[in-house]
């Protein structure tokens, strides 16, 4: 069973490559899962004997993302008997401890984190300073090389799993970068409380070019983005996945004025229906 988180496709097209590996079912989307399960629900499930139990989410200023969390935060496997629970996370870059917290974040739930790996995908970050999409060149790089570092990450799972392979957070494909505890530990936390928790605000609008589509409020995980008087509306609780402004079919919504000169970036073999 694997879950997945995706905001632009990059972790569902990995969850999606891995599953086809590995012979298992649909990825399943914990944006859906957490809507099913109501403001205060949990999310039950069973895992057979030999199954495993899979995460895919995206790096998030150097830790697991917000919804990923929130997910594991609610997550209750009935009955588990000791089966495989391994992370992949897709990181433009870098990781940081990203393993360390998502390893802390399932043993609050009894869960061990057998394995961590990471995939390096085209960068889609570009609300702050100093960040942004990669070149043209850069991203076909990345694309080129993911299926090779998907099976590399699989191969490692299988490993882990058959106990060929030493267990463990840093097991195997994984890119943890410089200053690790700095950026998890100290920035991780900042950006969950002021940028991406409950309460906090967003900067995101539509400009006049903006047709009222409605896109951006079907794609938004979280239903923050609505829509009024045909316009989008951005309330507060914003995740910051960038799902609204990368797919905007007219490029009319911008963050502040920061994103105004920058690109703009979706897996190219992924449709906007599928970004849930």
């Amino acid at each position: 069973m694997i879950f997945y988180f995706t905001g632009t496709g990059n972790s569902l097209w990995v969850a999606r490559r891995i599953s086809r590996v590995l012979g298992e079912g649909d990825p399943v989307s914990v944006a859906e899962e957490l809507r099913k399960a109501g403001p205060s629900g949990t999310c039950e499930y069973s895992l057979k004997p030999d199954e495993h139990l899979g995460l895919v989410f995206p790096v998030h200023s150097w830790g697991p993302a917000v919804l990923m969390l929130r997910f594991v935060d609610r997550l209750v496997i009935r009955d588990y008997g000791g089966q495989q629970v391994y992370a992949v996370c897709t990181c433009g870059d870098t990781c940081g401890l990203t393993d360390r917290m998502m390893g802390e974040a399932l043993a609050s739930r009894g869960l061990p984190l057998t394995a961590c790996l990471s995939v390096r995908m085209p960068n889609n970050y570009i609300l702050m300073k100093g960040f942004g999409v990669d070149s043209d060149e850069v991203t076909a790089a990345k694309l080129a090389s993911a299926p090779h570092e998907v099976d590399a990450v699989v191969e490692t799972i299988l490993a882990v799993g058959s106990g060929t392979a030493g267990a463990g957070t840093g097991s195997g494909h994984y890119v943890t970068g410089t200053h690790p505890w700095l950026k998890s530990r100290v920035i991780n936390p900042l950006f969950r409380r002021f940028m991406a928790g409950p309460g906090s605000r967003t900067e995101f609008h539509a400009g006049d070019s903006c047709i009222g589509c409605g896109l951006c409020a079907r794609v938004c995980p979280t239903g923050t983005v609505t829509m009024s008087g045909g316009r989008p509306v951005w309330g507060r609780g914003c995740v910051q996945c960038t799902a609204c402004i990368h797919r905007c079919p007219v490029r009319a919504i911008d963050w502040g004025t920061l994103t105004r000169s920058q690109g703009r970036y979706c897996h190219p073999e992924l449709g906007t229906s599928e970004l849930r």
